[in-house]
This record gives C-alpha cells, sequence and structure tokens, in this order.
C-alpha cells in the first residue's frame, strides 16, 4: 500500500482510508462484531494504516468496535475520531462543541479506542453558538497534554478553516467529495492547498452509487440513512444513472470496476488526497485497495473531469435537518 502525507503535516497514512461507520450505523444494521474484526484486521494486514470513526456513530459502538479491533495495533495506525454532539440517554439532541464538553469527549474516546493518544480529532460539524477560536483552542490544549495529536474539521467552509487555523494548525479537513459531488474544488480545495492542510474525502463513491451496483429500480430500507438522501430517491436515481454510465464505460476501458475508477480519479487529483470508503464486506475492500493500482494519462483525466462536469445532477446529497448542519 503506497503512503500519503496530509497536506504539510507530519501524519503519514495509508493512501486510502477505511471508513468504519457503516459497520454499524446509518445503513440500518448493525454488523457482526467479530466479522468487522476480522474486517478491520485484515486492512491492517493489506497496508491499511487509517481508521475513521466518531463518537456519534451508534453512538459509541463505532468507536468501541475499531478500539477493539487496533488495539493489537497500537503505534502502527492512525485513528481519526470526532466530537461535536451532544447526547441524551444514548439520542443525538443536537451540536455542542463547548470547550469544556471536547475535553469530556476526548477522554471518553480514548477508554473507548483503547489508546492514550488520538491520532486525529475532527470537529465533526461547525457548531455556529461556539467560536472556531474557542474549538481549536481546546483540541490546542489537548494537544498540549499529550491526548490529540492533530486537529481537524469536517464540511467547514473557507473563513472557518482560516480562522481556526490561526489558532491550532488544522492538519485535515473531511468533507464529502466525488465524481458526482465536486463543490469543494470551487473553494475549499484551493485553500487547503494554500495552507498546507490535508483533505480526506468521504463518501468517495457517492454512497455506493458509482460503484454501479444501483439501478433505477433500487430502494432503501427506511432505517437506512439513504432512504433520506434526496438524490438516490426512485425519481433522482434514474436520472443521475448518467453518472454510472459514465464511470462503468472508463472502467471497461481500463479493465478495472467503476468503484476503482471513482476511488482512483480523487487519488489523482493532489497528493494530499487520502478518501475513506467503508465496506462491511472483505470483496469490497479488496476491490477498494486496488485502486492504487489504477494511473490515467493527462488526456483521461481531463475527460473525466469534463464528463463529470457536463451531467446535472438530480436531487441535494442530504435533507432537511442535516442540510442545515452542513451548509458553508
Amino acid at each position: 500500500m503506497k503512503t500519503r502525507k496530509l497536506g504539510t503535516s507530519n501524519l503519514e497514512v495509508s493512501a486510502i482510508g477505511l471508513g468504519c461507520m457503516g459497520m454499524s450505523f446509518g445503513y440500518g444494521t448493525i454488523s457482526d462484531d467479530k466479522e468487522m474484526i476480522s474486517l478491520i484486521r485484515k486492512a491492517v494486514e493489506m497496508g491499511v494504516t487509517f481508521f475513521d470513526t466518531a463518537e456519534v456513530y451508534g453512538p459509541y459502538i463505532n468507536e468501541e468496535l475499531v478500539g477493539k479491533a487496533l488495539e493489537p495495533f497500537k503505534g502502527k495506525v492512525a485513528i481519526a475520531t470526532k466530537f461535536g454532539f451532544n447526547f441524551q440517554n444514548g439520542v443525538n439532541t443536537g451540536l455542542n462543541s463547548r470547550p469544556e464538553h471536547i475535553k469530556k469527549v476526548a477522554e471518553e474516546s480514548l477508554k473507548r479506542l483503547r489508546i492514550e493518544t488520538i491520532d486525529l480529532f475532527y470537529q465533526h460539524r461547525v457548531d455556529p453558538n461556539v467560536p472556531i477560536e474557542d474549538v481549536a483552542g481546546a483540541v490546542k490544549d489537548l494537544i498540549r497534554e499529550g491526548k490529540v495529536k492533530h486537529f481537524g474539521l469536517s464540511e467547514a467552509g473557507v473563513k472557518v478553516i482560516r480562522r481556526a487555523h490561526t489558532v491550532q494548525p488544522v492538519t485535515a479537513l473531511q468533507s464529502e467529495y466525488s465524481l458526482w459531488w465536486r463543490e469543494p474544488e470551487d473553494e475549499i480545495i484551493p485553500t487547503l492547498e494554500e495552507l498546507g492542510i490535508g483533505f480526506v474525502p468521504f463518501s468517495p463513491l457517492g454512497k455506493g452509487f458509482l460503484t454501479g451496483k444501483m439501478n433505477q429500480n433500487t430502494t432503501f430500507d427506511p432505517k437506512d440513512f439513504r432512504s433520506t438522501v434526496p438524490r438516490l430517491s426512485p425519481e433522482n436515481i434514474k436520472a443521475n444513472m448518467a453518472f454510472v454510465d459514465f464511470v462503468t464505460e472508463v472502467a471497461k476501458r481500463k479493465n478495472v470496476t467503476p468503484a476503482q475508477i471513482a476511488l482512483a480519479w480523487i487519488l489523482a487529483q493532489k497528493p494530499w488526497f487520502v478518501p475513506i470508503p467503508g465496506t462491511t464486506k472483505l470483496h469490497r475492500l479488496n476491490e477498494n485497495l486496488g485502486a492504487v493500482n489504477v494511473e490515467f494519462t493527462p488526456d483521461e483525466l481531463q475527460e473525466m473531469n469534463n464528463a463529470s462536469a457536463n451531467i446535472k445532477v438530480q436531487g441535494d446529497r442530504y435533507s432537511g435537518g442535516s442540510a442545515k448542519m452542513i451548509n458553508r
């Protein structure tokens, strides 16, 4: 497995990480712990050194799973987790990035993850009620105390990134980015490049859409969060199949899979991009990691950029309250 540095920091990780959320949250089912521990450990054997979780995934159970799975590999892998929500009786009651809360979450995450230091601690969503300088200052304190190594932001806008970075250097920004969601290219990515901040795209496979495994008849369990995603609604999926057709065509020419094309396209954009596709299946893990070996000529890249830019996406990427939380 090739490695990459996140921006100008000293955090070096595998070129493709593993998003662990779906193992215990978001898709309507909780996978078997033993199977997921085996999958995570298999990923380590295959060279993955970057694992993504969060307290809100479950809540809590995903961090516990990741902590149990990676305990034998302390010091050999990087674990990223996130803060920023309030819970009452296990129910998410909204945003909370108050400094005292951040420090409390850090202590609890350390215990669940079975580690002494969090490698990368993201603010999960920007909290409009807490100045980002206070958030960055709280993480700065945790870094001084040796409880956190690196500070990250998720789905933050340019102004917030700049303000946070002046208090505590931001190592990485995590945001959605893929062939069918390229909005970060307008302002976010140029800002990251200027400041030396790494980029960690989540949903690099379009929540599974770009794998080519969905069709216009695909429906989701009501407990699967994708059932609320407007661009994956029955009426929009049909129109958005143009993306799948285009990625599938490129994959056929390259003799690889659509998922590998989608991931390789992200890797080809900048050397400090590290996508974190998630999976619960070993054959999908194998497939995703194979994307590091797919290369494009400049002409092929240009063709893909033009083609994806010319297809109009139907539907928003989030609905209702979720959309408000990511409004930059």
